[in-house]
């Protein structure tokens, strides 16, 4: 815990951002370890928890040690930096323990029951010898590359987060090291046979090092160690507001895998010498050396080859709503009233059809949507592309930033760029998350707006496992302050003046999102000392941001009850009238939900920002109220369930533990509750 400055100079105490999300990871590794979560879930979830903990080394790993770096001139940071990556790196070490104790003593053996021999950690059966040397010779060999690197002028660079071998090797008394590709991503890391009604799952590791000789023939192996090197993924972008992004961000993807070193994972077992030689040969002295287990990349369980209905959650039929109609358009039942969908309990087909709708009507004359992470086969850029080949006049803006997606995005825009939509890219100085979209038609004598306000990316395949919440609405007054933000946006200014726009019922980061959050929660804290009941009610992804956390300890210490539900990282400690519940389950909690009391006449807003420095001043957030009475009831409603889940949600207590919720009454586990609830509704 650390204590930060509040407005008034005062020292409050607050999460460490780091240690929080690691917190937040060892809840999905939990996950994978209780009882009630089928056996094939449990695999995922150890394929989700592996997944994070890669990405952190990426990303979150470079800037602890920059941090480290930079406190050198004060004793007491260079401490706390020392101890952040202690607990940091011991954490991990104690969760890493954890994940090889539920595949060997529940994963593995669970999966034997059912006749699935998952070879791990273990000899290969040799009933199976023939048929693996068979499938290296035709399959694998073909990708495999030794490189010698005992040789001091051989030069090698290993890939981020590949996989290789490092073999020793003997011929005539003398030793030579080599570097052997594992080709996982040219082929599937498993291979899957049955024998005699009996199911094997093999590693392709395991293949290889069977069949190394078969290699280095006439050589002697004296030793086979895995390893793989994980590296920086920050891009070197300047805040400038007047260059050729594209291009830019172009030529720092193709850098990003030549990045630092920031973690050496490697065999237990590796004689030191050799280890030594790794490390000096392959310039990697500053990275974390970690020792791991035998193999790395178990991320790949994601792409485990079992499947059987019985061993994986029940499924859930998607929600159709609003019923298809062929009499009405939707856009014709938008302009009835505002609709609500919520992806993934709810089928995406709405979304794809509002998209389609505007590209074919022959009254459409402009569409705007942004877009921060596009699916790869993308139907809602396809029917953007159609909309400008039929004439309308499409502008979408591409954030090319959005991490690990860049060249995806950069894809789609030359594409859409290639169809005549016109492409607006983001600066480099600030990031567009926000997730709308506008279509203006003709209607008499006057122009009608239909729009889209989200929660979540406009991406048909993440719908299907993030919990979302799109607002379709008509609503003028809303969808105009959006079209001026479209229009502000497409300058590719920095929005010095925050009061450009007058937004009086969005709320956007830059311009009034900030002080509008900060003036509901004062009028609750204003609420509470006229002993008025107050309340405040918000889910988020990540809660960060200093200014508001101290804001929230504000209205706690003045008697304004708070409840949170934070899935990731929340530096906010818990005290008396706020308490925060962390919910992990088969669906990824995404949807941002925002409630005030308001003395009984509540407001509510949804939108894309989480409470984080970078949403908050380094983005174009949007967060949009709810006016229709029927979707506030039906939210609340949600947020009711997961307020009272006893079965996945966790509390985070004041020493950041996860603890269980107390079951009082009946079991009530939220995910599955609010999709009878919306399929009940329907």
């Amino acid at each position: 815990m650390v204590n930060s400055p509040n407005i008034l100079g005062v020292a409050t105490p607050m999460f460490d951002r780091d240690l929080s999300w690691v917190s937040f990871n060892g809840r999905v590794l939990a996950e994978a370890e209780r009882d009630a979560t089928p056996l094939l879930e449990k695999i995922k979830f150890l394929s989700i928890y592996s997944s994070n903990l890669d990405e952190f080394y990426r990303v979150r790993m470079p800037v602890l040690q920059a941090l480290k770096k930079l406190s050198k001139k004060e004793s007491n940071d260079i401490q706390q930096q020392d101890n952040l990556l202690k607990q940091a790196t011991g954490t991990i070490h104690q969760q890493q323990e954890l994940f090889g104790s539920i595949l060997k003593s529940t994963v593995l053996p669970q999966l034997k029951a059912h006749g699935i021999h998952f070879v791990y950690n273990e000899a290969i059966p040799e009933r199976l010898d023939d048929e693996l040397s068979n499938y290296f010779l035709s399959n694998i060999l073909a990708f495999l590359q030794p490189i010698e690197i005992s040789n001091s002028k051989t030069e090698f660079f290993p890939n981020n987060n590949e996989l290789y071998f490092l073999v020793n090797v003997e011929i005539e008394g003398k030793m030579t090291s080599h570097v052997l590709n594992i080709p996982s991503n040219e082929l599937s890391r498993f291979y899957e046979t049955t024998v005699d009604g009996e199911k094997y799952v093999l590693i392709i590791d395991d293949i290889i090092r069977q069949n190394i000789p078969l290699l280095f023939k006439n050589k002697k192996i004296n030793g086979c160690y895995s390893f793989k090197i994980t590296r920086n993924a920050e891009m070197e972008l300047e805040d400038e507001y007047n260059v050729d992004i594209a291009d830019l961000i172009e030529k720092q993807i193709q850098k990003r895998d030549l990045g630092l070193a920031t973690r050496f994972l490697h065999e237990p077992g590796i004689p030191q010498p050799t280890l030594m030689l790794l490390i000096q040969q392959l310039n990697i002295g500053h990275a974390n050396v970690v020792e791991g287990g035998r193999y790395h990349n178990l991320k790949d369980l994601g792409s485990f080859p079992i499947k059987d209905a019985k061993l994986s959650n029940e499924k859930w039929p998607k929600v159709v709503y609003p019923a298809f109609r062929k009499d009405i358009t939707l856009n014709q039942q938008i302009v009835e009233k505002d609709l609500l969908i919520n992806p993934p309990y709810q089928s995406y087909d709405s979304v794809l059809r509002f998209f389609n709708e505007a590209a074919t009507d022959e009254l459409t004359t402009e569409i705007y949507t942004t877009l921060y992470r596009v699916a790869s086969d993308s139907k809602i850029v396809n029917a953007l592309i159609t909309a400008a080949k039929n004439g309308k006049k499409v502008t979408v803006l591409v954030e090319l930033k959005a991490r690990f997606d860049e060249a995806n995005n950069i894809k789609w825009a030359k594409k859409m760029k290639a169809a005549g939509v016109e492409i607006i890219y983001s600066v480099t100085a600030l990031k567009v998350h926000a997730k709308v979209a506008l279509v203006k038609r003709k209607h008499s004598i006057r122009i009608q707006y239909t729009g889209l306000f989200a929660t979540g990316n406009f991406n048909e395949t993440t719908a299907n496992f993030y919990t979302d919440h799109i607002l379709m609405t008509a609503h003028q007054d809303m969808l105009r302050e959006l079209e001026l933000l479209f229009l502000f946006l497409a300058r590719r200014e920095k929005p010095s003046n925050p009061y450009l726009i007058k937004f009086n019922h969005l709320l956007v980061a830059q311009f009034n999102l900030q002080a509008r959050f900060l003036e509901l929660i004062q009028r609750e804290i204003e609420f509470a000392n006229l002993g008025q009941p107050a309340a405040i009610t918000i889910k988020l992804n990540n809660l960060e941001e200093e200014v508001m956390i101290n804001k929230l300890y504000e209205a706690a210490n003045e008697g304004v009850k708070i409840n949170l539900i934070i899935r990731g990282i929340c530096r906010l400690v818990p005290r008396e009238n706020i308490n925060v519940r962390r919910i992990v389950d088969r669906y990824l909690e995404h949807g941002r939900i925002f409630l005030f009391h308001n003395n009984g006449s509540e407001e509510m807003f949804l939108g894309s920002a989480d409470w984080m420095s970078r949403n908050i001043y380094r983005r174009i957030e949007v967060c949009f109220p709810i006016l229709n009475n029927g979707i506030k009831a039906e939210l609340k409603e949600i947020l009711s369930l997961q307020l009272n889940d006893n079965v996945q949600a966790v509390y985070i207590d004041e020493e950041m533990n996860n603890i269980p919720v107390p079951v009082e009454g009946d079991l009530v586990q939220s995910q599955y509750a609010i999709y009878q609830y919306l399929k009940n509704k329907a």
